[in-house]
């Protein structure tokens, strides 16, 4: 087994997956850039100064999910940090002029596709227990395991629940609900593992320009990324269970 602890990001060829795994190597972890596109995770890899390596992993097929475990076990003998950031907003194909309002409207309950509802959520609720049931069992046998999932404000009830908030009227069973779910099991997972050590916390990277939004985010990458790499980071004294932003903690 390697010195060096190791850290596995879902999605992380691009965006803010990609920009963690920069930093956590830049923090001398061995970083695994996962990628459902193995040759799209080679070429994310070179980007990364560090110690990187590409890992096939698409987090809604059960069977790479278990060969990335084994990859894991088998070639680095330890895993230290998990961060479930591999999300969808959507499936199908927006329009080039199509707003996130435009798209918000054709998916209110009482008109949303189940297809499209049930799709985002194997990715972004399902994709997550998934891959973490996977690689609990590493986890488990490091000094200090640390899983982050990468959330969303959006999925706030508290903050949906007020009439002031600025993107309530954007609130619908697709993607803000799959991250109020995705924030239900960070409190789950955190129950679970309190007494083991294990932290698990969710963390909001704020509205940042990526694919996953068609570049309209107001904030960088390098942004995005500082409060996963944060909780990832935590020392024994950090708190479990938590939902939070760089500015400090969210309402669930």
């Amino acid at each position: 087994m390697q010195n060096k602890p190791v850290a596995l990001i879902t999605g992380a060829n691009q965006g803010i997956g990609l920009q963690i795994a920069k930093d956590l190597a830049a923090k001398n972890f061995t970083v695994l850039v996962g990628s459902r596109d193995y040759a799209r995770g080679e070429e994310a890899v070179k980007t990364i100064e560090g110690d990187a390596h590409a890992l096939q992993l698409d987090v809604t097929d059960r069977a790479s999910i278990a060969a990335g475990a084994e990859r894991v076990r088998s070639e680095f003998g330890r895993l230290d940090v998990l961060i479930n950031n591999a999300a969808i907003t959507h499936t199908r194909r927006l329009q080039p002029d199509e707003t996130v309002q435009d798209y918000a409207k054709s998916t209110r309950p009482s008109v949303v596709s189940l297809d499209e509802m049930r799709a985002v959520f194997e990715t972004n609720v399902f994709g997550v227990i998934a891959v973490t049931q996977a690689m609990l069992p590493l986890l488990r046998e490091a000094p200090a395991a640390r899983i982050v999932n990468v959330s969303s404000g959006v999925g706030s009830l508290t903050r949906n629940s007020d009439p002031a908030y600025p993107y309530r009227s954007i609130f619908g069973p697709v993607y803000p609900a799959s991250k109020t779910a995705l924030n239900a099991m960070t409190v789950a997972m955190a129950i679970e593992l309190e007494s083991t050590g294990i932290k698990v916390n969710a963390a909001c990277p704020g509205y940042t320009k990526t694919k996953l939004n068609n570049y309209t985010g107001t904030r960088s990458v390098e942004e995005g990324a500082r409060e996963p790499v944060r909780l990832a980071l935590l020392g024994a004294d950090g708190p479990t269970g938590t939902f939070s932003n760089e500015d400090g903690p969210l309402p669930w």
